[in-house]
């Protein structure tokens, strides 16, 4: 038989005494205390919110969107004859005298009579009156809108003969003109 030294003793006691409290160092997951279940809950509760608040940023978002949309198409009433102010008369006859003066990039029968290559016979068109119907319509060129304010919503540019019309979509009517862009 072996002898039981107090060494023995106390490794074995040591042993025994690990055995039994193993189980208390171990984690509940039910336990509401600071175990892993806990922490699990915790982050899970952490990411609803982020979620939550990331639905709520993204509903103002489109409500702001929404809102500014409604803004640009809300319809502004201009007051016939007081769109244009004299630097934008100034800046869109500097073009036109400049690319079609003189007869310049005119048709060869135009271009001789020296009157800003306008046809004969070209019918007149004042404010607050309709679009004259058979005239040719031509667009603005870029150069000449970026002079220009931007038109408003429910309105468009149009060149027709020797003139810039702003006009109403809506009902095609004559807003405001920019008379005579040959006409220095």
């Amino acid at each position: 038989m072996t002898k039981i030294t107090p060494t023995h003793r106390i490794v074995a006691l040591a042993i025994a005494s690990l055995c039994m409290a193993a189980p208390s160092f171990a984690k509940d997951k039910d336990d509401d205390g600071p175990g892993k279940g806990n922490k699990h809950s915790q982050k899970q509760e952490a990411k609803a919110q982020k979620q939550e608040a990331k639905a709520d940023k993204h509903a103002d978002k489109q409500r702001d969107k929404a809102e500014k949309q409604a803004a640009k198409r809300e319809r502004k009433e201009i007051k016939a004859g007081t769109y244009f102010n004299d630097q934008h008369r100034a800046r869109a006859r500097e073009y036109y005298v400049k690319e079609y003066g003189d007869g310049r990039r005119c048709p060869p029968g135009l271009a001789k009579k020296h009157n800003g290559c306008m046809p004969p016979g070209q019918a007149h068109w004042d404010v607050g009156q309709r679009l004259p119907a058979g005239v040719p319509v031509y667009s603005v060129p870029q150069p000449v809108l970026v002079h220009l304010p931007p038109a408003p919503y429910g309105y468009r540019y149009a060149r027709i003969g020797n003139d810039i019309v702003l006009v109403q979509q809506q009902n095609n009517i004559i807003v405001d003109i920019i008379v005579g862009l040959l006409n220095s």
